[in-house]
């Protein structure tokens, strides 16, 4: 057991993870992104932009599908997050013409910081590529989405272009409820 003074050190995966950078969603609404949308919640988060014609459109599909397949429960107990990596472009009129294009329903949010963030949330979560010249160039971004549970500290991640089904068992498997006994 951990000394009361040692267990208030420790941060979650999420909170080392997640810088608490100030967001705004498609609606222009201002969010620190890990206090206020992660913490202690189930969420998926990719990156995308909103003139992207390589993965972006096969992706947000793939996710629209899973916002469906998962049903009420989006923006209830389970929350989608998109970061634009090109907020300079993608101002709220902007990601808010996205989502409307692409039949995105409540619960998903579409997010910029300022570019500097930007670049900070990608690293930290992983969106990264170890070939300097592919990290240097935006629309060479990788076709990920992070999914985890923050209140229990679980965290991964897969291609966002899976099958629908297999991307909806990655989410659930997130909550404890849906843990089957191990031997």
């Amino acid at each position: 057991m951990l000394h009361a003074a040692a267990k208030n050190q420790v941060q979650s995966i999420g909170e080392r993870m997640i810088p608490n950078v100030s967001v705004n969603n498609q609606d222009g609404k201002q969010f620190h992104l890990y206090d206020d949308l992660v913490k202690g919640k189930i969420v998926m988060i990719n990156f995308m932009y909103a003139q992207c014609e390589g993965v972006c459109p096969t992706m947000t599909s793939t996710l629209v599908r899973v916002q469906k397949a998962l049903g009420k429960r989006v923006g209830s107990d389970i929350f989608m997050y998109s970061i634009t990596l090109k907020p300079m472009e993608d101002d709220s009129k902007a990601l808010r013409h996205y989502v409307q294009m692409h039949g995105v329903g409540p619960g998903w949010q579409f997010l910029r910081a300022s570019q500097k963030d930007t670049d900070k949330l990608r690293k930290s979560l992983g969106f990264v590529d170890s070939q300097p010249e592919i990290e240097a160039d935006v629309t060479q971004h990788t076709g990920m989405v992070r999914i985890g549970n923050d209140a229990i500290d679980r965290w991964n991640a897969c291609p966002a272009i899976l099958p629908v089904a297999r991307l909806v068992s990655a989410v659930l498997s997130m909550d404890p409820a849906n843990d089957t006994k191990r031997v």
